[in-house]
């Protein structure tokens, strides 16, 4: 795949590694995103959604069986949380509104069958890039791997907060 982002893009020449010709294509998948010739993420977002709404029919089946809602937050989590969240912050800051939104309606579709108000793509973007940061103040307050850590405090305002509203869709009430 050759990236070139000139309005005007030349044709490139064939390259031709020990004479045998590699052929180049306008997208590939690589770790499971798909990186297209004009870094643009359509199609991978379109990706991501597609696998999302596919898990939804196992989040409704598990409804259906009436397991506990902390067992279906941790599917969701474990299982569509996961995907939504691949290499978020790569494309996260170049994707267009109508891509955020359809993110966000598979989201907002998940909390409707669990039952319960599921945080936002933005808000866990910013979660991954906090517990990236180990500068960040707030990063000492996620537990490795096991959402956030519950800290004691005298007022309400941690759990108003991104931290409590994190913590609150790790664990519905």
């Amino acid at each position: 795949m050759v990236v070139d982002l000139w309005k005007n893009a030349v044709p490139s020449s064939p390259i031709t590694p020990c004479d045998s010709p590699v052929t180049t294509v306008d997208s590939f998948c690589f770790l499971g995103s798909v990186i297209t010739q004009d870094l643009e993420w359509e199609l991978n977002i379109s990706s991501i959604t597609k696998k999302a709404q596919q898990r939804l029919f196992f989040l409704g089946k598990l409804k259906k069986f009436n397991l506990p809602k902390t067992m279906i937050v941790h599917f969701y989590t474990a299982i569509m949380e996961s995907i939504l969240c691949s290499f978020i912050t790569v494309w996260y800051a170049a994707a267009t509104a109508k891509d955020k939104g359809r993110l966000q309606r598979v989201i907002r579709s998940a909390g409707r069958v669990i039952g319960c108000n599921l945080p936002s793509l933005q808000d866990l973007k910013r979660a991954r890039e906090i517990v990236a940061d180990s500068s960040h103040p707030g990063h000492k307050l996620f537990a490795s791997g096991r959402g956030l850590r519950s800290i004691r405090t005298k007022t309400s305002r941690h759990t108003n907060s991104f931290f409590g509203l994190i913590n609150s869709a790790q664990v519905p009430h």
